[in-house]
């Protein structure tokens, strides 16, 4: 197992909550909102573990574009998130019906697929998906 810092390990564990928390959100802007969160979440254990203070300071502000720097390895997924940013947005804003049940679920399966991808791309075991997370679209 990777030796890794207390900060990457509580960014993956925060991760985690997000999903959990997307997983029984009710709302699909609520569980859009979480499973991007989640993501983010993700995305910046990778940046504490692959990056100093001093890197991230000079660097670019936005996660996604200096996640695509760090760990050229992810582009792909740091592109993905960083495209549905805006949405995240309008879901927090609470505007009802903008974010559909099927955009909710989609982005949730991404973020924990993504979770899967860095941990072990950090040498972490993978936990198996959280109950709910894989299931069939939901009817709300």
């Amino acid at each position: 197992m990777a030796r890794l810092g207390i900060g990457t390990m509580d960014l993956l564990a925060h991760a985690h909550g997000c999903l959990l928390e997307a997983s029984l959100a009710e709302r699909p802007a609520d569980r859009y909102a979480a499973a991007h969160l989640a993501a983010l979440r993700t995305a910046a254990a990778v940046l504490a573990a692959r990056t100093s203070t001093d890197q991230v300071r000079r660097g670019p502000r936005n996660a996604w574009v200096l996640l695509a720097r760090v760990a050229p390895e992810l582009g792909e997924w740091a592109d993905f998130f960083s495209a549905t940013a805006r949405r995240r947005t309008v879901a927090q804003a609470g505007r009802p019906g903008v974010i559909t049940p099927r955009e909710a679920d989609d982005l949730l399966r991404d973020a924990e697929a993504f979770l899967g991808v860095v941990t072990r791309m950090l040498g972490l075991p993978h936990h198996p998906p959280l109950p709910g997370v894989a299931a069939p679209l939901r009817a709300s």
